[in-house]
C-alpha cells in the first residue's frame, strides 16, 4: 500500500492559505508583495519579504516581524530573506512596519507553512488481548507503577478508576461530579491530574491515594482531551490540530505546536501518549493512531488499527481512543470507547 493512500484513514482537513496581504484599518499606502509568495511552504524553504509602495513615498526603514517576533530591519524597502526551518508548523503571520516620512505604517500578510515529512505506515503485532468494561467511555489510559488507569466520560458516569487490566477487577474508582464530563489524564511527580471536556476545569490528586488535592482552571479559552507528559512538562490536546505545552507547577498554557500530515492539517487530535521522544496520538473518528514529532507537530508515521476494531464484538462499541504505554513490558495497550477488549500491541516498521 502507498504512503498516500494509507492517509485516507485519517481525517485529512485540508486548509487553504490567505496569501493576500491584510490592510490595517484603511492602509492602503503599504503592501507585501504576496505574486511572489508560494500557496504552502515547507520548513527547507525561505520566504522572500517584500513591500509595494503604492504611493511612491520616501521610506527611511522597514521592520520585520513573523509571528510577532522581530526578524530583521531593513534600509527602506529593501527585501529580507526569512529562513523556515526553525518555524513551527502552520500560519506564519507576517508583519512589516514601514517608517516614511516622519511617519509609520503597517502591512500584513499570512503564508502557511505545512510538513515536508512524508509518514510511514507501522505495522503492528497483536501480543494479547485483555478484557474492557464496555460501560467505559474511555478518555485517557495510563500505566502508573505497573497499574493501568482508565478515565471515562459523559456527565453523570464521568471516573477513574485503576484496576488490574488481565481480569478487569477494580482497584479503586473516583467518581466526577455530575456536572463534569471527564477527559484524558497523565501521571507526573507523584501527582494525577485530569482534564473535563467544556467545563474548562481539572484536577490533582496525589497519585498514591487518589484523594483529590487541587481543582484548576484552564488558562485558555479551549475544551479538555487528551493529556500526557514528557517525564518535565504537560501536553494536552483540545480537540484541533493544536498539542498544548502546559507547566505542571502553575498550570499555564504555554505553547502549542500544530498536527500536520504531509500538506494537511489533522483536526480532532485526542487522546495523547508520549513513548520513546514521540506523541502517538488518536484522531478522533478514526481507527488509527498518529505518530508525531513533538518538537514541530509533522506526523513521521501511522498505525492503521482498522482490524482491531473488527475485532471488538460490543455492538454499542465507539471510536478507538485510549493509549497506554507499560515500560516494563514495552507494550502498547489500546483500546475504545464502550470496547470489549483492550488489546496489548507492539509497533514496528
Amino acid at each position: 500500500m502507498k504512503n498516500y493512500n494509507v492517509l485516507s484513514v485519517i481525517l485529512l482537513a485540508m486548509t487553504i492559505s490567505n496569501c493576500g496581504g491584510t490592510k490595517k484599518g484603511e492602509n492602503t499606502i503599504f503592501n507585501f508583495n504576496t505574486s511572489t509568495f508560494a500557496a504552502k511552504y515547507t520548513p527547507e524553504q525561505a520566504l522572500n519579504l517584500e513591500i509595494l509602495n503604492l504611493e511612491s513615498k520616501d521610506v527611511d526603514s522597514t521592520v520585520y516581524y513573523v509571528n510577532d517576533s522581530k526578524v530583521g530591519v531593513t534600509n527602506g524597502l529593501a527585501k529580507l530573506t526569512f529562513e523556515l526551518k526553525d518555524q513551527k508548523l502552520g500560519y506564519q503571520n507576517l508583519k512589516a512596519l514601514v517608517f516614511y516620512e516622519g511617519e509609520n505604517s503597517e502591512a500584513t500578510a499570512r503564508v502557511e507553512l505545512v510538513s515536508s515529512v512524508q509518514p510511514k505506515l507501522l505495522k503492528y503485532k497483536i501480543v494479547n488481548i485483555h478484557p474492557h468494561d464496555t460501560l467505559s467511555f474511555t478518555e485517557g489510559l495510563e500505566f502508573y507503577k505497573d497499574t493501568l488507569y482508565e478515565s471515562t466520560g459523559q456527565k453523570g458516569a464521568s471516573y477513574f478508576r485503576k484496576y488490574d487490566y488481565k481480569t478487569g477487577k477494580i482497584y479503586k474508582q473516583v467518581n466526577l461530579d455530575s456536572k463534569y464530563f471527564g477527559e484524558g489524564i497523565t501521571f507526573l511527580n507523584d501527582k494525577l491530574y485530569q482534564l473535563t471536556w467544556q467545563e474548562k476545569t481539572g484536577f490533582i490528586y496525589d497519585a498514591n491515594t487518589l484523594k483529590l488535592e487541587k481543582t484548576f482552571a484552564f488558562t485558555k479559552d479551549i475544551e479538555g482531551w487528551g493529556m500526557t507528559n514528557d517525564g518535565k512538562n504537560i501536553y494536552q490536546s483540545d480537540g484541533t490540530e493544536k498539542i498544548w505545552t502546559t507547566n505542571p507547577e502553575n498550570l499555564e498554557m504555554l505553547d502549542y505546536i500544530n498536527v500536520y500530515s504531509g500538506k494537511a492539517k489533522i483536526k480532532s487530535i485526542n487522546e495523547l501518549e508520549y513513548i520513546n521522544g514521540k506523541f502517538y496520538a488518536n484522531v478522533w473518528q478514526k481507527d488509527a493512531i498518529a505518530v508525531v514529532n513533538p518538537k514541530n507537530g509533522a506526523v513521521e508515521g501511522i498505525i492503521d488499527l482498522s482490524g482491531l476494531r473488527k475485532m471488538v464484538k460490543n455492538t454499542t462499541a465507539e471510536v478507538l481512543n485510549g493509549i497506554a504505554y507499560n515500560p516494563k513490558t514495552g507494550t502498547i495497550f489500546v483500546t475504545g470507547k464502550n470496547w470489549d477488549k483492550t488489546f496489548e500491541i507492539t509497533v514496528s516498521e
